[in-house]
């Protein structure tokens, strides 16, 4: 990890100014020489040249001659003499015998405003075929740190390139698209149907990598383990012989190559090296899907919502001035005001007579007796005594049940993974007695297999949600029955033979304490 540095004074100064498109444009030309194999140009061809940047404003030699001064004054291009060049009288010498240069920090500031505009165009995506790519990338040093031939050194410089170029590949994209997600949580807009299907499809999106993201991180970690098991170090030196930078080259920079190298590889492992909670980077992004899915699956509720329950006001006013129109008589009228608007009496005159049958319903009120009025009523809205608020509920005993209950659950799913893991081929009916969770595990995994289509050899096969179990079903050798017995009853069915192992691992023999062979 770099730390933080100071920005050199003035760069990217000239992308300031009403003639920045120039002064780009200037710098685009230098950078098509260059690529050329063409280090200086006179200033005819840089005036000359300009078009085809497809830089359009009518530019005289004059006007880019001014530029080039500025760009010259900012250290981006340097001018010297060119003494090869005939030219037929001295004014035309001293005119025109200056080529510019682009300088190294005129590359990098050209390269700099390039990257922004591409970073601008780009978005970001979650590619599954980065991290197929991280792992067959590995797999590939593993093979080369075994080969210790010098002229696989090569092999093993560009074999790291790829590996780093794919690693940086997966951390911009991702930032690049975790930052879109955030934008497309917050946009409201008026076209509640494409923003319905967009959502959607980015939730169908996130699902499908979420799916077997464990999967594959599981894999690059056994890949980054295999390679690290034969010395990082050597293979870095390797690579820095492999990388065959010119002999200008000091051992400072050397050094500087190495502990670069270094650092990539601690970000890989950051990435993917299991710790005691996980993978850290796989886990972090792990938990943004999660995250994004539930919010996105709230905001299409949401929409849905608000599309079920559209309405016109328009259309609710003339319906009611039908139904006022259509009133029999004024008391109809009174009733059906009341039910419209929901509105209640003067807050005044919530309050009555201790008796209301001595007083007539017909009375005026200036001839009626008065009714005492609460004088909170003015000062506060309320005929009654105002109340103290009440106090915020602590939700902490809740959050702190909550967490105890999701380790419990993950704690039970881990021992019932750990029983029901088989060493080979077993009989169903080897599992014999089962708790019922146990046996709730089992069928679940049952029905996942049986859900799979049949291979060649009849046999189903199928991975649990986070990739951590692999189930293999094979037909029933014969017409035998198993009896599963668990503390609600019975469960009898064909006797299938199954293999229930961690993916990748060997699975070969008969279950240890489960009794019974194939």
């Amino acid at each position: 990890m770099h730390g933080f540095e100071r920005l050199p004074a003035r760069i990217f100064d000239f992308t300031s100014g009403n003639r920045r498109d120039l002064y780009f444009a200037i710098l685009h030309v230098f950078n098509d020489a260059n690529e050329r194999l063409e280090t200086a140009l006179p200033l005819e061809q840089v005036h000359t040249r300009l078009p085809e940047t497809g830089y359009a404003e009518p530019t005289g030699e004059d006007e880019v001659e001014a530029a080039l001064r500025h760009l010259e004054s900012l250290g981006l291009v340097e001018s010297s003499q060119s003494y090869t060049a005939a030219y037929a009288t001295a004014a035309e010498f001293e005119r025109k015998n200056v080529q510019y240069t682009l300088t190294a920090r005129g590359e990098a500031e050209f390269a700099g405003v390039r990257l922004v505009l591409e970073r601008l165009r780009e978005r970001g995506a979650l590619q599954t075929a980065v991290l197929d790519a991280i792992a067959d990338r590995l797999d590939a040093l593993y093979v080369l740190a075994a080969d210790e031939d010098p002229g696989a050194d090569s092999r093993v410089f560009t074999t790291l390139q790829e590996l780093e170029g794919h690693l940086d590949s997966l951390r911009d994209n991702t930032k690049r698209f975790n930052n879109e997600l955030q934008r497309l949580l917050r946009a409201e807009g008026t076209d509640l149907g494409t923003f319905h299907e967009v959502k959607r499809a980015t939730v169908g999106y996130l699902d499908a990598f979420v799916d077997h993201l464990e999967e594959r991180a599981r894999t690059i970690a056994d890949a980054l383990a295999r390679v690290e098991g034969r010395g990082v170090e050597r293979l870095l030196e390797r690579a820095l012989s492999g990388a065959n930078l010119p002999p200008s080259a000091t051992e400072r920079v050397r050094a500087d190559w190495l502990e670069s190298r270094r650092a990539r590889w601690s970000g890989l492992r950051l990435w993917f090296e299991p710790t005691a909670e996980g993978q850290e980077g796989v886990r972090r992004l792990h938990e943004v899907a999660r995250r994004a899915i539930g919010a996105l699956l709230e905001a299409l509720e949401r929409i849905t919502e608000s599309r079920r329950r559209s309405f016109s006001t328009v259309e609710d006013l003339r319906t009611a001035a039908r139904w006022f129109a259509g009133a029999g008589s004024e008391e109809e009228l009174h009733r059906l005001w009341s039910a419209l608007t929901g509105l209640s009496p003067a807050r005044h005159a919530v309050s009555g007579h201790a008796d209301d049958e001595l007083v007539a319903p017909g009375t005026p009120w200036a001839q009626a007796e008065p009714v005492p009025v609460s004088p909170n009523l003015r000062s506060s809205g309320r005929s009654g005594r105002v109340a103290r608020t009440a106090r915020v509920r602590d939700v902490e005993e809740t959050a702190r049940r909550r967490r105890e209950h999701a380790l419990a659950q993950r704690a039970e799913v881990e021992r019932a993974r750990r029983l029901l893991a088989t060493d080979g081929p077993v009989r169903l009916s080897a599992f014999g007695a089962l708790d019922h969770d146990l046996f709730e595990h089992l069928l679940t995994l049952l029905g996942q297999a049986l859900s799979e289509p049949a291979g060649g050899d009849g046999t189903r096969r199928a991975l649990t949600s986070d990739g951590r179990l692999e189930i293999v079903l094979y037909p029933p050798p014969d017409g035998r029955e198993a009896r599963l017995r668990t503390p609600r009853g019975v469960l009898t069915g064909p006797d299938h033979v199954v293999s229930i192992h961690v993916p990748g691992a060997g699975a070969a023999g008969v279950v240890a304490g489960k009794g019974g062979g194939v």
